[in-house]
């Protein structure tokens, strides 16, 4: 069921709007392929008890024990990652929903894209459609008052 905005975005927001979406869609797939990384770090760390190491005596890209880490901890690196890009992405979620006028409530909705696997893929689509169509219907509205003014 598609959330309105609460209080109605003025057409001139519009282009602020798409910027939004689109800064919020290139975040929430960059969220999306990371968690995907850091779930199967945790399990390639917590199953098989090997990390990431980049460099060191095993080659220059190597799955190794964790008590033989002797280069750079990739493995850290993803949970470091995944970290900022969730933090950028929340930014991402709350401009969008400012410029849309949606309550703080879709935020939340939106946020839990970041931290359940896949899910951040699935809610893009959706708020990018939503959003997409709820444009379309106001320019084709505004355009409809416009011609029937004239």
């Amino acid at each position: 069921m598609p959330t309105r905005p609460l209080r109605v975005p003025p057409t001139r927001d519009f282009p602020t709007i798409r910027r939004a979406l689109l800064f919020y869609k290139t975040f929430a797939y960059a969220t999306g392929v990371a968690l995907l990384l850091l779930c199967a770090e945790i399990i390639v760390k917590y199953v098989f008890g090997l990390e990431l190491q980049l460099g060191g005596p095993y080659g220059f890209l190597a799955f190794v024990p964790t008590s033989q880490m002797h280069g750079v901890n990739l493995s850290a690196g993803i949970q470091y990652l995944h970290g900022y890009l969730y933090l950028i992405y929340l930014i991402s979620d709350f401009v969008l929903i400012t410029v849309m006028r949606y309550p703080i409530t879709r935020f939340l909705v939106i946020a839990a894209g970041g931290v359940v696997p896949f899910l951040s893929f699935i809610t893009e689509r959706r708020v990018h459609n939503e959003v997409a169509a709820y444009l379309a219907e106001r320019e084709a509205k505004e355009r409809e008052q416009a011609t029937t003014q004239v």
